[in-house]
C-alpha cells in the first residue's frame, strides 16, 4: 500500500473498530449520518503508522448495529485486525454538494457566534444531535449549548465572515 498525504485536512468519517469473519471483512464505527453512509465513499484513507494509506471498499453493509466492510487487499482475519483503531478518512472533494442554505458540521466548527444585539458568545467548538434538533456548542466566557434551529434561532451564517448570527439570549 502506498502512503499518501491527503491533499486537504483529511475528513475523518469512522474508524476501523474491529474485525468480522476469517475473510478480512472489518468492523467500523461510522462518524457519517446516517451511519451506513460511509459505504459510499471511496477511495477510503485509513491512517497507518506511516501515514494515510488509499484502501479502496469492495463492498460493505449494516450488520445489526454496526457497519461490515470488505476492503481490497484485506483477505484475512490478522490483515483485517492489524487495522483495528485506525481513523478512516476522506478527501474534501468526496463530499456532495449541499444547497446554498445547508452545512456541514465542520464548516461551522470556528466561527464566531453573536446576537442581535452584538454580544459575541464565542466560537463553536463542536456540534451535537440531540433528538429534537442540533445543538452548537460555544466557548467564549463561559459555554453555552446554542440550538442550531434555522429561521428560529439561527438568523444566518455568514462563512466568508465567519459569523453566525442567532437570536439567543446571552444569559440562558
Amino acid at each position: 500500500m502506498n502512503s499518501i498525504t491527503p491533499v486537504n485536512k483529511p475528513i475523518i468519517i469512522g474508524q476501523i473498530s474491529g474485525v468480522f469473519g476469517v475473510h478480512g471483512w472489518v468492523k467500523v464505527f461510522s462518524h457519517t449520518e446516517p451511519r451506513e453512509n460511509i459505504l459510499t465513499y471511496s477511495p477510503w484513507q485509513v491512517k497507518l503508522k506511516d501515514g494515510w494509506s488509499p484502501m479502496v471498499l469492495i463492498k460493505g453493509r449494516k450488520q445489526g448495529k454496526t457497519i461490515v466492510a470488505q476492503i481490497k487487499g484485506i483477505d484475512n482475519r490478522d490483515k483485517a485486525h492489524a487495522l483495528i483503531g485506525n481513523d478512516i478518512s476522506i478527501d474534501e472533494e468526496q463530499l456532495k454538494q449541499l444547497e446554498d442554505d445547508d452545512f456541514y458540521w465542520r464548516e461551522l466548527q470556528g466561527l464566531t457566534v453573536v446576537n442581535h444585539n452584538n454580544v459575541t458568545f464565542g466560537v463553536v467548538s463542536e456540534m451535537m444531535a440531540t433528538g429534537a434538533n442540533d445543538v452548537m456548542v460555544v466557548k467564549g466566557t463561559r459555554e453555552y449549548l446554542v440550538p442550531y434551529i434555522e429561521g428560529q434561532v439561527v438568523q444566518s451564517v455568514d462563512l466568508e465572515a465567519g459569523v453566525i448570527t442567532v437570536d439567543w439570549d446571552p444569559d440562558f
